[in-house]
């Protein structure tokens, strides 16, 4: 990735996507979490199936709950790409592959993505199983896609606007799909261990009510180019010292697949209700 434009590794990644799929232009992209890549298999009617690392620039996921796919979908009126595997800092990829699904999502025609993530839950008032929509974010990674080389002509300059980052239209349509959804800010970090009761202390200190190690770069990515971007968390743990017990991935893959009907019947709410574009 680190040789190539990513923007130009981009537009083959979904040049490729569209030969295969034989789909010239998608609509929305969907970013699967940890436990979530079962959703792929519910929300329409599959136009195609990729390998996600036979596309340029992907690499294969290699954490438990992601899924080497990336699936052409209709759903609800919307031609819809699912990318269901991440890559993340903590594997050792850089901040480019990291969004480079965001950015093969906006070469691929999409105008808004739905990032969907695992978070440990700082709000004392929610449990195991609360589905938030993301707010605001907080970028504690130490990486941002913006950073290194300016983007090439023909793309937006490099520092893009985040002070709506995650769309407040979509998230008063996802509240009409969802009357129970809470609302709060995701603080991103790099990750490759659980925080402790320390970090977490700071992290509500300065405003976080969720914490995971995803997200936060492909939000910035995904505003750079445009796309509106909803964001929707699931608490699959209660944070550092606030849980009665150790945590553990098990746990966070447990609660995804548990809420798995109730994130796919939002997803497919906002897809059906989405104004046309």
């Amino acid at each position: 990735m680190t040789d190539h434009d990513p923007y130009e590794l981009a537009r083959q990644a979904a040049a490729k996507i569209r030969d295969a799929v034989g789909v010239e232009r998608h609509d929305v992209a969907i970013v699967l979490g940890s436990g979530w890549a079962g959703a792929a298999d519910r929300l329409g009617t599959v136009t195609g199936d990729i390998e996600l690392s036979s596309l340029p620039g992907f690499p294969p996921p290699s954490v438990a709950g992601h899924r080497n796919l990336i699936r052409s979908i209709a759903a609800e009126g919307q031609q819809v790409l699912v990318v269901g595997g991440r890559s993340h800092l903590y594997e050792g990829h850089p901040a480019a592959t990291v969004v480079h699904g965001v950015r093969t999502a906006a070469a691929a025609g999409c105008h808004t993505v739905i990032l969907t993530n695992a978070a440990g839950g700082l709000n004392p008032s929610w449990s195991v199983g609360q589905l938030v929509l993301i707010r605001d974010q907080i970028n504690l990674t130490g990486h941002n896609p913006m950073a290194g080389p300016p983007p090439p002509e023909g793309q937006p300059g490099r520092f893009c606007d985040l002070t709506e980052a995650y769309s407040a239209q979509l998230r008063e349509l996802a509240h009409t799909i969802d009357g129970d959804l809470a609302e709060g800010v995701y603080a991103g970090v790099l990750g490759g261990s659980y925080e402790t009761p320390a970090e977490i202390q700071m992290l509500a200190t300065i405003g976080a009510d969720l914490v995971g190690m995803s997200t936060v770069l492909e939000a910035v990515a995904a505003r750079h180019l445009g796309l509106d971007v909803l964001g929707i968390s699931l608490v699959t743990n209660l944070a550092a010292g606030m849980a009665p017990a150790p945590l553990a991935h098990d746990e966070v893959l447990d609660a995804a697949q548990d809420a798995e009907t109730r994130v796919v019947d939002l997803i497919t709410g906002v897809l059906s209700e989405m104004p046309p574009r």
